[in-house]
């Protein structure tokens, strides 16, 4: 049986055209000619596509993008923008109302075949995947500034060589990731979180993912000051971790420092956790107290990993094996210290076990996502 695609255009030239372009590719074409028409249509025919013109007389395109997603009978149906508006405020426009993509008047008969079947293509693997859950990893600190978030960057990295793996930052406002990367785009999660939790959806949290030259996919906070002061609902926190489980085969998130309230409610969406520490007495003292505070939320020992990170080169730190005694659980991985290849790092924009894959820490960051690969 062949796809449906439903067109919207209040010009019926463009309908003939875009029409006959997409029926000699097979498709089945229905069309409508008005945003009210549209959102009729959509709901009882159940579309595989909407292919959608923007400035319509009765209800304009971003509106009528809006109400199929705010609809549960058309949220999953995907949606590309077709409009003779180019500025990439409009495209933005677009991609927010809930657009999967965005073409603009004229086109290629080829270059709309050929998005229209990427977008098809996508949809149906976002549906077999729907299912499958992925592996659910959190990255928590003992203290600020031990190399949380750069452990799991670069652990995310190593896994993204293998299976789709989504890293989520979640610490509004004190970010370092997006930073690290070179992101030009660092607000996803903000913008996730600023919403109510009735308007989450899939579509809406992978728009809101940026796509990395390593494969990586990452939803970002920023290092705005005024993203700290957001008043963060947990269960909106929790409700994006559920949608990003959808897109990949795991999912990692950055928790930053200590047992916050938001983390408390993380703690419950995680298959494991990672608790990175350094080998000195003040660290390890709290990651002591925390892990004992985690095991109160019923998360058991047995489903976190310790990893032993040593930020620089010094004599005077905590053996391996003393650290163990003093937390009464053994190290998964223990990172050696390489200040001057993680600046090299930053300075490119790319993690280290990318830059140097044959570096001492990289190959350690290696075994740890084997690690993790075993478990998952």
């Amino acid at each position: 049986m062949p796809e449906r695609i439903l067109i919207v255009d209040d010009d019926l030239d463009s309908l003939k055209l875009i029409g006959l372009m997409l029926q000699r590719q097979g498709y089945e074409i229905l069309v409508a000619n008005s945003g009210g028409q549209a959102l009729g249509k959509a709901l009882h025919e159940q579309p595989d596509l909407v292919i959608l013109d923007i400035m319509m007389p009765d209800m304009d395109g971003y509106e009528v993008c809006r109400r199929l997603r705010q609809n549960p009978a058309t949220e999953p149906i995907p949606i590309i923008m077709f409009t003779a508006k180019s500025a990439v405020d409009d495209k933005v426009a677009g991609f927010e109302a809930g657009a999967d993509d965005y073409l603009t008047k004229p086109t290629h008969p080829a270059e709309l075949a050929s998005r229209v079947k990427a977008v098809l293509a996508r949809n149906a693997a976002l549906r077999r995947s729907g299912s499958e859950q992925a592996h659910t990893i959190g990255f928590l600190g003992a203290k600020g500034g031990c190399g949380i978030t750069t452990l799991a960057l670069n652990v995310a990295a190593s896994l993204a060589q293998r299976e789709k793996t989504i890293l989520a930052d979640f610490r509004p406002g004190q970010s370092t990731l997006g930073l690290a990367l070179g992101a030009a785009r660092s607000t996803g999660m903000a913008n996730l979180l600023s919403r109510p939790i009735n308007e989450l959806s899939t579509r809406l949290v992978e728009n809101e993912l940026v796509h990395h030259a390593s494969g990586l996919r990452l939803l970002l906070s920023s290092s705005r000051p005024q993203e700290t002061q957001m008043q963060i609902n947990p269960d909106a926190a929790a409700a994006i971790v559920d949608h990003l489980r959808s897109l990949a085969h795991y999912v990692l998130l950055d928790m930053g420092s200590g047992l916050s309230r938001l983390n408390v409610r993380l703690l419950s969406e995680l298959d494991h956790l990672t608790l990175a520490v350094e080998p000195n007495r003040i660290s390890l003292t709290l990651a002591r107290d925390l892990m004992n505070e985690i095991e109160q939320h019923d998360f058991s020992r047995a489903r976190m990993f310790v990893v032993l990170i040593n930020r620089t080169p010094s004599s005077l730190q905590v053996p391996w094996q003393e650290a163990e005694k003093m937390l009464e659980h053994e190290m998964t991985a223990i990172i050696s210290p390489m200040p001057e290849l993680a600046f090299q790092a930053d300075e490119v924009s790319t993690p280290l076990i990318l830059l140097q894959p044959n570096a001492i820490a990289s190959t350690q960051y290696s075994k740890f996502a084997e690690a993790l690969v075993q478990v998952g």
